[in-house]
């Protein structure tokens, strides 16, 4: 389990479809005053000509703020999905899908920038992320 830089920890994890594209719009998780989130970039992703790049769970991306406090929006924030609709096939044969896709702002040192947790979080997210996983409130 190789540490980068407070990115997260890099280990095997299982194929996981990348399903929310660059310019989706996504629910904000956190309390920090934060309601809607744009992807702007996705972080490692290399892809196809003319195919858009697109962010799993568990993925860390670049995002901007578009519904939220005036201080929060127009800015590029970093941010890792915790939750998508698209359904996530486990090792062991089962499908998790959630009921929206959702991330929490990550500070540049690999910190959560909020302090709770609305819902829950994908398993994936949790392993990679061990702060997201402290601050999850449950881990599905």
């Amino acid at each position: 389990m190789a540490k980068q830089a407070g990115k997260g920890v890099e280990e095997f994890r299982p194929y996981v479809t990348r399903s929310i594209p660059v310019g989706a719009n996504i629910v904000c998780a956190d309390n920090t005053g934060a309601k809607i989130l744009e992807i702007v970039m996705v972080q490692k992703h290399k892809t196809r000509v003319s195919r858009l790049p697109a962010a799993a769970v568990g993925d860390f991306c670049n995002v901007v703020v578009k519904k939220g406090p005036a201080e929060l929006r127009k800015q590029v924030y970093g941010a890792v999905i915790i939750r998508q609709k698209y359904p996530v096939r486990r090792l062991n044969g089962v499908r998790v899908a959630f009921e929206d896709n959702a991330a929490v702002l990550i500070t540049p040192e690999g910190e959560v920038k909020g302090t709770d947790i609305k819902g829950p979080v994908a398993a994936e997210a949790s392993e990679k992320w061990p702060r997201v996983a402290n601050l999850a409130s449950m881990v599905v």
